[in-house]
């Protein structure tokens, strides 16, 4: 029920559903019926002006038209196209309606409506709006009308998540079967506003058959590999978690480390350079701490075999080079973040070395920008080849959030309240992912877990957050993930 489809594989989805015997024109009544229905839910009656495009999009807009108008709403019909123009099922829902249709260029007017119902392009849409449509549209963002899209609005790219000029912005957008990339990635996810998913009759064993690899983050991904406390185990059997402290900015691995307990970790140790010991011995009582004078010592703190997750990048430094090197030398599971990113932005390749799908980066779009120069594209597919190019787990930091294997299976993190954007929230992100691979847990799944619990622990606070804050909420986040599953869609 996660999946995110690009335009090509929700034309696949119709397809196969009308081979197996959906007449294609249900698909279109049941499309338009939802759309009709929320309409109907969330406005009070009023006149609806309903755009119509020449394909099945405007088909879905004919099947709205003539629900709201027998319910008893004024409703009026402009078409980019005369109706005789119209094909297959578009035309035959054409028929249904038995009012006038006007036509849709510069010359329609908005009169007296209250509501646009934006039908004229749909997922299939790519490239420039008409200039007829554009100018009309500029009517309606004059009057400031509230506007529902069929779809998606139109001029939006649903696979490449790009903008035309002269889009309306949508009130709300009423998707069918799943929703589309574009549905998920700024800047067209603002375009959509509310996004609503109704199901048309398309079978979820349809949607699998077509062995997508994007997902929404929701824990019915990763739910069945969350790692537990178990009664026979020991602390050291719950994962040893080592933090790579620096000199200076002390206080982003302290984050890391007391986020990686939250998570669960059955022991953490925060390695400290001897110059800040005692900042990293007082910060909390119930993290280890070892000394380290150089590079060598660094190795013999990371070498124990219990240590088996690394957090390396918070707080580094830039002045820890020979440090960071040492810890990356392990090829241990890891969650490598901030200073690395500087560090290796004039050879990349030299950190590529140590990296495997054991370790995750974590860059903010900064980071991910001296580490991946020229990487170009929408989030999804920048995270994508980053991740084949570093041979590692990607995690792009933002408004949403992707998450980014080596072999194209991708997930985005969409629910992220903005208070996130706040100084040191990324370390404790950084410390909740290393918490769940010390456990065991899939280090994929631990990215997709740590996001979430991330995003719900600042949801829980609010207003306010700061990085601590999301630590101390992490315990109501994890109570809400085991007592309520079924609400963390």
């Amino acid at each position: 029920m996660f999946e995110i489809l690009t335009a090509a594989e929700m034309k696949t989805t119709d397809a196969q559903t009308i081979e197996s015997g959906t007449p294609g024109f249900t698909l279109m009544q049941a499309a338009g019926l939802a759309v009709a229905q929320k309409i109907m839910d969330s406005a009070t009656p009023c006149p609806v002006l309903i755009l119509n495009g020449p394909g099945n999009n405007g088909g879905d807009g004919f099947v709205i038209a003539h629900t709201l108008k027998e319910k008893g709403w004024n409703v009026r019909v402009a078409c980019t196209v005369k109706t005789p123009q119209l094909k297959g099922d578009a035309a035959k829902a054409a028929k249904q309606w038995d009012g006038p249709v006007e036509a849709l260029n510069s010359n329609l007017a908005v009169k007296d409506a209250g509501l646009v119902v934006d039908a004229v392009f749909g997922t299939g849409f790519s490239g420039a709006l008409p200039p007829e449509t554009v100018t009309f549209f500029d009517k309606v963002r004059t009057k400031n009308l509230p506007v529902i899209a069929v779809d998606i609005p139109s001029g939006i790219d649903a696979t490449a998540a790009t903008v035309a000029e002269g889009t309306l912005h949508a009130n709300a957008s009423i998707t069918f079967c799943r929703k589309k990339i574009a549905h998920t990635l700024q800047p067209t996810k603002d375009f959509c506003g509310a996004i609503h998913v109704a199901h048309i009759g398309i079978a979820d064993e349809t949607v699998a058959a077509l062995n997508t690899q994007l997902f929404e983050n929701d824990p019915a991904l990763w739910l069945a590999n969350f790692p537990l406390p178990a009664p026979n185990k020991h602390k050291y059997d719950r994962g040893h978690v080592g933090v790579l402290g620096g000199k200076q900015r002390t206080g982003a691995a302290c984050l890391a480390a007391a986020a990686a307990q939250k998570a669960g970790a059955g022991v953490v140790t925060l390695a400290a350079p001897e110059t800040a010991a005692l900042v990293y011995q007082t910060y909390r009582a119930s993290l280890m701490t070892d000394i380290w004078h150089d590079a060598d010592s660094l190795k013999a703190i990371f070498r124990d075999p219990r240590k088996n997750t690394l957090v390396i990048g918070p707080g580094a430094g830039l002045d820890t080079q020979d440090a960071v090197e040492a810890a990356l030398s392990f090829s241990k599971p890891a969650v490598i973040d901030g200073d690395v990113f500087t560090l290796y932005k004039d050879r990349p390749q030299d950190l590529f070395a140590h990296l495997s799908d054991k370790q995750v980066l974590t860059p903010h779009e900064g980071e991910f920008a001296r580490l991946f120069p020229g990487i170009t594209g929408h989030k999804v597919d920048r995270a994508r080849e980053a991740a084949v190019k570093s041979g590692s787990i990607i995690l792009l930091k933002g408004a949403e959030t992707v998450i980014a294997a080596p072999d194209g299976t991708a997930i985005i993190n969409t629910r992220a309240p903005a208070t996130l954007a706040t100084a040191g929230s990324g370390d404790v992100l950084a410390g909740l992912i290393a918490g769940l691979i010390a456990q065991n847990m899939p280090p994929f799944m631990a990215a997709a877990a740590g996001v979430w619990l991330h995003a719900k622990s600042a949801s829980i606070y609010g207003i306010g957050l700061t990085a601590e804050d999301i630590i101390s909420h992490t315990n109501q986040a994890l109570k809400h993930l085991f007592s309520a599953p079924q609400e963390n869609a």
